[in-house]
């Protein structure tokens, strides 16, 4: 079987996902203008941002317009109310992804800030875990007043003294040695917590209830923040200390971005190297080796076109391919339902991510394009949250005419 053949300008339409789409596949044709109308609704003119409550329900979006007439830095946000955690997409008239973003608004909040030439945008909000959800979404001049904090906004800084007294006020859990030292209780019942070091050690904390949405900050005998997480796997908290800790007691900070009053398991223990090494193979932040310590399945040489049908669950499931030949690889995880919501990722054989996935366009598939010469590849292949189904693996590859 020969491989597909295409003129290097359909080739770069692919690579950059330019390829136009038909009109009812176009997600800004009927969507709400985000400053009330057509006029209003162009970000170079107006005095103040353009916002608008969005209402996202039964997995759907919210899509909202919006036009810039002269090139602008923008910068376009959209906040959650109570529990809501949304996911912000900016795409072009013709459907274009321009910018995608989770939570570089701070606080489970979504913005993107770029440059943007004149034409017709709309900014496509949903629920990052499907849930019923009221946002609030704002497009601006990145020199008018933004909606979210933003990733860098410096949290308030605790008293150490308050610290101290706090954590000595908290639930002991003991010395830690061979067993995990454990305790469920809600952020609200048991913000702090200590345990002690007899000798040096390197450890793990870990915060799980995806529900609550904790978050953990781990401090030192005197008052050092060692470590910190908010969303480490999924909506759980972990903080992974791989160097050694000096003997003393050490305080844990339990807080919840969505609900305070729903229990949460904490546990600390010792940091194991190797648990903490598949931990990312499952998540698809690392690529496993090709030695068969962590299954891979092997395509082999990779035809023109090719369609698996798998069950895909949370952890990453992973699969090596050969290309003969440079060219262009397209790969995409079409979710069988509604209800799935894959995820992708592209290694080369030395384990360096080349391309990345989770929301391609408007849905919730993922695609991923790469150049790519001869040689072994990696794909991984997961689904977002607590999610299982079938997905459909589509690999296809081209090579520039002669």
């Amino acid at each position: 079987m020969s491989n597909r053949v295409l003129p290097p300008t359909v080739l770069l339409s692919i690579l950059f996902g330019a390829t136009a789409l038909s009109a009812q596949d176009r997600p800004c044709a009927d969507a709400a203008w985000l400053g009330g109308s057509e006029d209003a609704s162009d970000i170079a003119t107006r005095d103040t941002p353009a916002e608008q409550m969005a209402l996202v329900l039964n997995a759907n979006t919210f899509v909202g317009q919006f036009s810039v007439s002269t090139p602008q830095d923008i910068r376009v946000e959209a906040a959650g109310r109570g529990n809501g955690d949304p996911t912000l997409t900016l795409l072009a008239a013709d459907g274009t992804e321009v910018a995608t973003d989770d939570d570089s608004g701070g606080n489970s909040s979504a913005r993107i800030e770029t440059t943007l030439q004149p034409g017709l945008y709309c900014a496509v909000v949903k629920s990052f875990d499907d849930t019923p959800m009221t946002a609030f979404v704002r497009v601006g001049r990145q020199e008018m007043e933004p909606l979210t904090p933003g990733m860098d906004a410096a949290p308030p800084t605790p008293d150490t003294a308050d610290v101290a007294q706090s954590c000595a006020e908290g639930r002991d859990l003991g010395t830690l040695g061979d067993a995990p030292l454990q305790f469920t209780a809600s952020a609200q019942d048991a913000p702090f917590a200590r345990f002690t070091l007899d000798a040096p050690r390197q450890i793990t904390v870990t915060a799980d209830n995806a529900e609550a949405d904790p978050k953990l900050v781990v401090t030192g005998p005197d008052g050092s923040v060692v470590g910190e997480n908010d969303d480490f796997d999924g909506l759980n908290a972990r903080v992974d200390v791989s160097t050694d800790l000096s003997a003393g007691t050490y305080c844990i900070g339990l807080d919840a971005v969505s609900d305070p009053s729903l229990p949460i398991d904490v546990a600390v223990s010792a940091f194991d190297p190797v648990a903490a090494l598949a931990a990312l193979y499952a998540r698809g932040e690392a690529a496993p080796p090709l030695d068969g310590s962590v299954p891979v399945t092997d395509l082999g040489n990779l035809p023109p076109q090719m369609v698996k049908d798998l069950r895909v669950g949370s952890d990453t499931q992973w699969f090596s391919l050969t290309l003969d030949t440079p060219g262009l690889l397209l790969v995409e995880a079409i979710a069988a339902g509604a209800d799935g919501d894959p995820w992708l990722a592209l290694f080369d054989s030395l384990g360096r991510q080349i391309a990345q996935n989770d929301d391609a366009g408007h849905g919730t598939d993922a695609r991923v394009t790469a150049r790519t010469q001869a040689g072994t590849y990696l794909i991984g292949l997961r689904q977002v949250g607590e999610r299982t189904g079938f997905v459909r693996l589509l690999t296809e590859r081209y090579v520039k005419a002669p």
